[in-house]
């Protein structure tokens, strides 16, 4: 598999902005790695459920209209490594495992 990149601008009115944190809302953890398991799916093929997580670190926050990219590159077992980055540098980074046969 090559390296790939995925792009995605936060939404300013997603709802999880909303209670994470009223009056200076950042994109949750859980939301990044769910846009982190959705663009792999769509590079390995693959379906979104049964993923596993092997790691993530989270490293600094982003806002509403950040623009992430999504940086992939295949990994030992199957694996994927991704990073986030916006305009700052790296926010997040981690291994994904895709699903089974």
């Amino acid at each position: 598999m090559a390296a790939a990149e995925f792009v995605w601008i936060v939404p300013a009115n997603h709802p999880a902005l909303a209670g994470h944190f009223p009056g200076q809302p950042i994109v949750p953890g859980a939301l990044l790695l769910d846009r982190a398991i959705a663009f792999a799916a769509t590079l390995a093929g693959a379906g979104t459920g049964s993923w596993r997580i092997n790691t993530a670190k989270f490293l600094a926050p982003a806002g509403p209209g950040a623009e992430l990219v999504f940086a992939y590159s295949a990994a030992a077992g199957g694996a994927l490594n991704f990073t986030v980055r916006a305009a700052g540098g790296v926010i997040a980074s981690g291994s994904l495992t895709p699903p089974g046969p």
